[in-house]
């Protein structure tokens, strides 16, 4: 009798994927840290009422899971709609932009440092795997090489665009004067909009969000509904990463399925390895 058949294989490497991709978007985030309370606490009552052969305590754990499963979707549909968008977004990160103008890290963070210099606030999101054209409507669209001059100009009040946030997109300057989400998060009481809209953008895509304040000059990132402040500059080697991370050749979307990919490949050499075996 064969234990490990193409069909087991093939179903072994779909649970993976999507067990694997729940877990690495739930960690760190609200309704990560929920999920993983509510295991525990099914485990342990679950493990509780197979010893003990609890009838009434089993019937009463199906039901617990029942009311979760639908108080889930109301009470974290912010990240629910964000994995979905990410699902969704699986279809067009295998295609790499061709375009001339990308963007370089080094130029970019001399652009900040300087806005930071200024204490002139400014708001980039970088467009990753999640589409930020929803966002870009309610801005001005732009599709311009992004130099110096540009973004001192553009930043510089009170000139009509110098509010909002900015949507890069393929290292170009896709958008200016762009409204996004301001976050709820009850931490975030004493930043100011410009920051939690950051958060907020970051809380419902995949974006990566450079923020320069204008009362400190402090430039912070937000991802994942976190966000990163260095103070006077103090951890530029942390703001590179982010930068890097940002652009298209480093695109987050890309590198997570290809990730995947390969760690799928190494789990069915090992099941092979041990069917031969």
């Amino acid at each position: 009798m064969e234990i490990f058949t193409l069909k087991a294989l093939i179903e072994i490497g779909i649970l993976y994927l999507v067990i694997y991709a729940i877990l690495k978007r739930a960690k760190g985030s609200r309704f990560g840290q929920a999920l993983m309370g509510v295991g525990i606490l099914v485990l342990i009552l679950a493990l509780f009422t197979y010893l003990f052969n609890f009838y009434v305590l089993s019937r009463l754990i199906k039901l617990l899971l029942i009311y979760f499963s639908i108080s889930t979707v109301v009470i974290f549909q912010p990240e629910i709609r964000r994995f979905l968008a990410t699902i969704g977004a699986l279809g067009n990160i295998t295609s790499n932009p061709q375009n001339g103008d990308n963007l370089d890290a080094n130029l970019f963070y001399k652009i900040i440092q300087e806005l930071s210099t200024q204490k002139m606030g400014a708001l980039f999101a970088f467009e990753q795997g999640i589409s930020l054209r929803g966002y870009e409507e309610s801005g001005t669209k732009l599709d311009a090489i992004i130099s110096s001059d540009l973004i001192i100009t553009l930043f510089t009040p009170p000139l009509p665009l110098h509010d909002g946030g900015s949507i890069i997109r393929n290292g170009r300057l896709s958008s200016a004067h762009c409204l996004f989400p301001v976050s709820h998060n009850p931490a975030l009481t004493r930043k100011g909009m410009r920051h939690r809209a950051a958060v907020g953008l970051s809380e419902e895509t995949d974006a990566i969000v450079v923020v320069v304040s204008e009362e400190t000059g402090n430039i912070s990132i937000a991802h994942n509904g976190k966000i990163i402040t260095s103070e006077n500059n103090s951890n530029s080697k942390e703001i590179m990463h982010w930068i890097k991370k940002a652009l298209p050749e480093n695109s987050s979307g890309s590198l997570f399925f290809s990730k995947q990919i390969n760690s799928l490949k190494k789990l069915l050499a090992k099941v092979l390895k041990g069917f031969k075996l």
